[in-house]
């Protein structure tokens, strides 16, 4: 796995192609004016938002490559980074090999797509496992911080797609894992499981009712 990575498609058994859920997610819009605060401060610096948002962005892919494969994913391609990006991603792995250190962590699914013929979705979950003995849905992100989109991608989306494929899903928590320093290694544990997955399914309707309005 690396940089030509393409983007999943989801298909259904009758062969019907389902909306993804980070597409669902994505449509709420909820991070938009933070992305935009952000690049009006690098703009007054000086700073090219769009290559310092790709160089961070690989960063980020390379941390999440090295993590998936340290539990026993696909190996990463590291060939198309720079040697910069490979030392950053690097450190950010190392901080999340100190958070794991003690903690018994047996990978079940990872990355592993998963459907929801029911509710018609398909998503694509980092890391459900055992942890310290509890069966656990592991999301990592990169960046700087953990948004309210996530709680529903993860919590809501994700959640829902191990428990209607047979999984039980006893806890659900959210990694950041930071790339600079400037950025911080933050956990946090989602809770309000069905009120995630109330608004993912509401916003899940809203895509398949405007899909409607553009046939």
């Amino acid at each position: 796995m690396g940089r030509s990575k393409v983007h999943t498609r989801y298909k259904l058994a009758n062969g019907d192609r389902v909306v993804g859920v980070t597409t669902v997610t994505g449509e709420l819009g909820w991070n938009k004016n933070q992305l935009v605060r952000w690049a009006n401060k690098l703009g007054l610096k000086g700073i090219d938002s769009t290559k310092y948002k790709d160089d961070k962005a690989d960063i980020g892919t390379i941390a999440h490559g090295l993590i998936l494969e340290y539990h026993g994913g696909e190996k990463f391609d590291r060939k198309d980074y720079s040697e910069n990006q490979l030392n950053e991603a690097q450190n950010s792995f190392n901080s999340y090999l100190a958070w794991v250190k003690g903690k018994t962590l047996k990978p079940i699914l990872l990355e592993k797509l998963l459907l929801s013929e029911m509710f018609k979705f398909g998503g694509t979950p980092d890391n459900y496992c055992e942890l310290d003995g509890v069966k656990t849905l592991i999301d990592y992100k990169t960046g700087k911080g953990i948004y309210p989109e996530y709680f529903i991608q993860v919590g809501g989306g994700y959640r829902q797609l191990l428990l209607e494929n047979g999984y039980k899903v006893d806890k659900v928590i959210i990694l950041n894992v930071p790339r600079t320093e400037d950025e911080s290694f933050q956990v946090k544990e989602i809770t309000k499981v069905d009120l995630c997955w109330e608004i993912f399914h509401r916003a899940l309707q809203i895509h398949y009712l405007k899909k409607g309005l553009e046939q």
